[in-house]
């Protein structure tokens, strides 16, 4: 696999199974979280899918070599997106995974977020009204493909005349705040995760 022949494009219906991987496959602190996870959906059914589903134009995937191994999405208005997945998409979920009981080591936190989904603070929103995810599997993490998915990323919410974005980082994974910082967001605060935001001019 090189490179060269690496492309970021808009993320359709065909590649919901590789968010799903994806996801999984990098939600220990960016390393496979395979065997944390009773059900390899559970990550991906919170972090990325819903925001294919619900923020097409935001949703973009890096494919190299014909196989996706990255995505970044995001929401320009994160408020009026966890509404709408309160409305729409958590009943689903809530009713696919209903009677669903913690077996791996993760389960227990991604469940509880099904049923109670949490909501971003005002102290984000308010000056930070987008919030992005971004996740690439290790064959595609050479090259500066992340740096490229998150400028891509920025590029499309500026556009969208949204004023800032946060990126919340898990504890586990301090280090990744430098990517971050080398892009223009600023730490912001810590609580159950690491906050860090940009200004979009």
């Amino acid at each position: 696999m090189t490179f060269s022949d690496g492309q970021i494009r808009p993320a359709t219906a065909d590649d919901i199974d590789a968010l799903y991987e994806i996801c999984l496959k990098t939600a220990d602190a960016g390393k496979d979280a395979s065997d944390l996870y009773a059900d390899p959906h559970y990550p991906g059914t919170r972090f990325s899918v819903p925001y294919a589903r619900y923020a097409p134009d935001f949703a973009f995937v890096l494919e190299i070599a014909g196989k996706v191994v990255g995505y970044v999405v995001a929401t320009p208005d994160t408020v009026a997106f966890e509404q709408l997945l309160a409305m729409e998409w958590w009943p689903l979920q809530q009713k696919r995974f209903a009677g669903r009981q913690p077996v791996k080591p993760l389960d227990s936190k991604i469940l509880d977020a099904f049923r109670q989904p949490e909501t971003a603070s005002a102290a984000l929103t308010t000056p930070y009204p987008a919030h992005l995810h971004i996740n690439i599997l290790p064959e595609g993490q050479r090259g500066g493909w992340g740096k490229k998915l998150v400028e891509h990323e920025l590029v499309a919410l500026k556009k969208a005349g949204v004023k800032g974005v946060y990126v919340g980082i898990s504890l586990q994974n301090e280090p990744v705040t430098h990517f971050y910082q080398q892009l223009g967001f600023q730490p912001l605060f810590r609580s159950n995760a690491i906050y860090m935001g940009q200004e979009l001019k």
